[in-house]
């Protein structure tokens, strides 16, 4: 393991520690379900032993890959004392240990996991260059994704995406700049719209709005209202601004070169 001398600001620490304690569980189960699906598809011409969840949060995603078959051995590192205690009442079979980390430096040796992925966590992470040099350090291939946040008024609401900790703001080509930047090469990629089940849970469960005709039609012309979109915008900018989340496998071998 090496050492950069970083760890999370004790702000964020403590923001996080407690986390995990409060409610939307079945909110976050639902989101691990659908984060999983995108690993698995990215990963789907491959096959990894060792497999190390970085950001594990409460394991809602370990879950999922735990009933794959697509994985052998499971490992997660995470900041949060809520969250990891949450990974172990699990009792998840292929999950070999779960770590506290510092926020940087993983507690492993080089070149230790096969793959290692973060799932919506880089836009949490305040130094994302420290551990995506980490990332890359003990594993041999990387998952990413991240949520699409980008809109040309995204200033305006910096409250907003601070109130879920999202300190970072990307689109697929930000993203991938930094990935690129830093010596990844982007193998497979994915691009993926909010689940209508999620967009209903979000709407009746946690916002507890009503149910209405107009917010399921919503729903219902999704696809057309999508189309509409890339046929004004064309492929380029709808898929730089028309989606959600991007999900990518890379494999990071290279280092940050400049000048």
């Amino acid at each position: 393991m090496t050492s950069n001398n970083a760890n999370v600001s004790q702000i964020v620490q403590s923001s996080y520690d407690e986390f995990y304690s409060r409610q939307q569980s079945t909110w976050r189960e639902l989101g691990g379900k659908y984060k999983a699906n995108n690993i698995l598809s990215v990963c789907e011409n491959y096959n990894f032993k060792k497999v190390l969840e970085c950001g594990a949060g409460e394991g809602s995603i370990l879950k999922f890959l735990d009933e794959s078959s697509n994985f052998t051995e499971l490992y997660a590192i995470e900041i949060s004392e809520s969250g990891i205690s949450e990974i172990n009442k699990r009792n998840l079979p292929k999950l070999q240990e779960v770590k506290k980390f510092n926020g940087y430096e993983i507690p492993y040796p080089d070149n230790y996991f096969d793959m290692a992925y973060c799932s919506h966590v880089i836009e949490h992470v305040e130094h994302p260059r420290l551990l995506l040099r980490e990332l890359k350090r003990v594993s041999s291939f990387q998952v990413f994704e991240i949520p699409l946040d980008y809109s040309l008024d995204v200033d305006t609401k910096y409250q907003h995406f601070l109130s879920y900790g999202h300190v970072n703001i990307y689109t697929p080509s930000l993203f991938k700049f930094l990935l690129k930047s830093e010596g990844y090469e982007i193998i497979q990629e994915l691009l993926t719209q909010i689940a209508s089940e999620i967009q209903r849970y979000n709407w009746y469960e946690i916002k507890k709005q009503k149910k209405t005709f107009v917010r399921e039609f919503k729903l219902m012309i999704r696809p057309l209202i999508s189309q509409l979109k890339k046929l004004k915008w064309g492929d380029k900018r709808y898929n730089e601004y028309g989606f959600s989340m991007y999900t990518c496998l890379a494999k990071g071998s290279g280092e940050l070169k400049i000048f």
